[in-house]
């Protein structure tokens, strides 16, 4: 079976601009991505995110390397390949005089769909802005001109949808909202490439991610297969009673006292299981009230892969 996108050897170098120096923003980056998956595409301030997408997206020219979208070759037919995908841009760009549906229906317009095939009522209403289709743009909130940009980025119907940063400035609330339109979108059979700096949005949504840092990937995997990579858990205990003083057996865990009550643990699941640790404290004669766990996050997992940068993470 073909793969949603195909990317081999892709590099990029920016000519020089005044002063400043070439810059080459890719690096030989090979990157494939099955299709009807949710696939994450990670990586610090200037890794190269956006100059990979604007690629896809046709709005900047490779240096060198193989794209194929949806199984057709950028250079051989770009007109196919920005047909085969629609992108979600991180900057609301919309006219705020028209309305959802007008806007909609230019947008089809403008890829040649014909009048009688768009969907415009269709998509305003699986991404939940039915009732608002008549409104003026300028009305919405923020979270429903986020939800109006997938709907436009989907006039023409691609296989594959590209959200950049499709959450950033949106409260919790509307985020969860937007977590399951790209769920239901998914679960039609869209491939979904999701770039985030919202490290919790990746690890709740992605089934595959890959991290890009200094135009190069350094990561590509299954997202459990990742987030494994640093075996590192907590063990947090509360006990019925105030700790006085914690014991040299439980030194290796790197023990620290959250509270008078409660103790924190941590510890390698390969060399060691939780019910040791458990065992121990009992051995204390100390009473246990309650016990949680938390394993390393994509955060973890993300810091460690791209330490040798100075950007800021996005």
């Amino acid at each position: 079976m073909s793969h949603a996108i195909e990317i081999k050897s892709l590099s990029k170098t920016y000519q020089p601009n005044g002063k400043s120096p070439p810059k080459q923003a890719l690096k030989s980056v090979d990157l494939t991505i099955p299709r009807g998956m949710i696939y994450g595409l990670l990586g610090p301030n200037g890794a190269g995110k956006s100059t990979l997408i604007n690629i896809l997206a046709g709005l900047v020219l490779k240096t060198d390397g193989h794209v194929k979208i949806w199984g057709t070759d950028l250079d051989e037919n770009p007109r196919q390949c920005r047909a085969n995908i629609g992108i979600v841009p991180q900057e609301l760009n919309f006219d705020p005089f028209f309305s959802p549906q007008k806007l909609l229906d230019i947008q089809a317009g403008l890829y040649g769909v014909p009048r009688a095939e768009r969907r415009s009522a269709e998509l305003l209403k699986l991404v939940g802005l039915e009732d608002k289709g008549h409104n003026f743009t300028r009305a919405l909130s923020g979270g429903m001109r986020r939800r109006l940009m997938i709907a436009k980025a989907m006039v023409h119907n691609p296989p594959i949808l590209v959200l950049d940063e499709p959450t950033a400035g949106v409260d919790i609330e509307l985020r969860r909202q937007l977590w399951d339109n790209v769920r239901e979108l998914n679960r039609q059979g869209m491939t979904v490439l999701l770039t985030t700096h919202y490290l919790e949005e990746a690890e709740e949504l992605c089934e595959r991610i890959a991290i890009i840092n200094g135009g190069e990937i350094v990561a590509d995997e299954e997202k459990e297969t990742l987030l494994a990579r640093v075996d590192r858990k907590e063990l947090t205990v509360t006990l019925s009673n105030e700790i006085s003083e914690i014991p040299k057996t439980l030194d290796r865990f790197t023990p620290r006292k959250d509270g008078q009550r409660t103790l924190t643990l941590t510890y390698a699941p390969k060399e060691t299981k939780a019910g040791e640790i458990i065992s121990l404290i009992q051995a204390q004669n100390w009473e246990i009230q309650d016990i949680s766990s938390n394993q390393s996050a994509l955060e973890d997992v993300f810091l460690q892969l791209t330490k040798s940068t100075a950007h800021a993470v996005i």
